[in-house]
């Protein structure tokens, strides 16, 4: 296992020579092309730059055999076709993506243990299930598919379930069944936000670790990884570009992602404005990244105001928009207690997960400003949000005409997804931006 291309730097730009020579180096080092699967992320990452990689593997293989590709969706809504073809383009026929169907049509070739669980991280569920396995299941393709190379491609950046996204997660919770999704994202969300985010070293991310060690090492996966940061222009910009097939080629790209993606601030805000682009958040359960990137900048008593015109629901699944729906998000205490009388909720754990990462456990408030014709000011209450009519917010804020950082009054974040912010203090020795 090693590290195949390696290049970036907080002052680099990854020009698009580069980034071919990143996927020819792939290609070369995966040797047997014949029958190939990319794993790029869906339209939730628009800015990952993985849909070029992707575009560039099947220029450079794909006419010559057999080349699929399953966005890895995780829970996420399927791609629709109109979806498909904004994000890759038109050079790669509609009949060669592949749907994920993460409740079905997976295989479980086995469990990470209790005892690893509790042991990665420190016990941080022995209270409430001492008996916690993560059982590991896979898209059916990738274990029965019989593909002599697959191509993981995403971008590595702060995330609220992992601490840095990417790397083995993309395959195991992006291309994963239900019980390694709600496992893996209850774990994190028990463990702690706030120990979590913006770190490569995580209980979430060992337990994964585990899995490819004991489950994927005899699968032929490379996984190219992206390093993406906003520039001063406001366009955003790859800065690293990594390639390889084990754990040490993450961790640089983690290092990196660290380096350009965390803004750290002396001081809490009290008042944090998020924008969400309406073509690329229409759940909450995407939106809510407003809240996971911003919550440890927030002042107690604080305020986050979210800017949501293109929010319509809250879960991007049936049941699991059901489930936020009856609990909302209300905290880490309330929602164990809605654990122990909702069965459902029980069996759906990621919706949990997601109701105490989008909460501010009670030390702040959060606006959610939406278009009322798409979810109505009584829906956005009853999941325990305030509400704003968005026409007014945007009015007031002028969103898209703004970029991140401190304006008079309040602190802005244009592309909450891009990033985290947080304080000095959570990272001691970091340098700020």
């Amino acid at each position: 296992m090693t590290t195949i291309f390696a290049q970036g730097g907080p002052g680099q730009i990854i020009d698009q020579a580069t980034r071919r020579a990143a996927v020819r180096a792939a290609v070369e080092y995966a040797g047997d092309t014949s029958r190939t699967l990319a794993l790029p992320p869906d339209a939730t990452r628009p800015y990952s730059g993985a849909a070029e990689l992707t575009q560039m593997l099947y220029q450079e293989i794909g006419r010559g055999g057999l080349f699929h590709v399953m966005p890895a969706i995780g829970t996420h809504h399927p791609m629709t076709p109109a979806e498909i073809r904004r994000m890759f383009g038109h050079a790669i026929p509609p009949h060669l993506f592949f749907e994920h169907r993460w409740r079905e049509d997976i295989v479980r070739p086995g469990s990470v243990p209790s005892e690893f669980v509790r042991q990665v991280s420190q016990g941080a569920l022995s209270d409430t299930m001492p008996d916690y396995d993560v059982p590991i299941e896979l898209s059916r393709r990738l274990l029965e598919g019989d593909y002599s190379a697959i191509f993981s491609l995403g971008q590595v950046v702060p995330h609220e379930v992992v601490g840095m996204a990417n790397g083995f997660k993309n395959v195991l919770v992006g291309a994963g069944g239900q019980q390694t999704i709600h496992k893996t994202h209850f774990l994190g969300a028990v463990y702690g936000l706030e120990r979590m985010m913006g770190r490569a070293d995580t209980p979430v991310r060992a337990v994964l670790n585990y899995a490819h060690d004991h489950f994927l090492a005899d699968l032929p996966i490379i996984y190219a990884l992206t390093v993406m940061a906003p520039a001063s222009s406001g366009e955003t910009i790859m800065r690293g570009i990594f390639v390889g097939d084990d754990h040490a080629t993450f961790l640089q790209a983690a290092r990196l992602s660290q380096q350009v993606n965390i803004t750290l601030l002396h001081e809490p805000q009290p008042r944090i404005v998020a924008y969400l682009d309406p073509e690329e958040f229409k759940s909450a359960w995407l939106g809510n990244k407003a809240v996971y990137r911003t919550r440890m900048a927030i002042a107690d008593g604080g305020e986050l105001i979210v800017i949501a015109p293109g929010i319509r629901t809250f879960g991007e699944d049936r049941e699991i928009d059901g489930l936020i729906r009856r609990h909302g998000y209300r905290g880490t205490q309330a929602t164990f207690a809605a654990l122990q009388n909702d069965g459902r909720l029980m069996d759906n754990l990621s919706a949990a997960a997601h109701l105490i990462h989008g909460s501010s456990e009670g030390r702040f408030r959060i606006v959610y400003a939406t278009d009322p014709s798409l979810i109505s000011p009584e829906q956005v209450q009853g999941v325990g949000f305030e509400w704003r009519d968005v026409s007014e917010m945007i009015k007031r804020y002028a969103p898209r005409q703004r970029r991140s950082g401190p304006q008079d009054g309040f602190y802005f974040v244009r592309r909450p997804a891009l990033g985290l912010w947080a304080l000095e203090k959570d990272f001691p020795g970091a340098s700020t931006k």
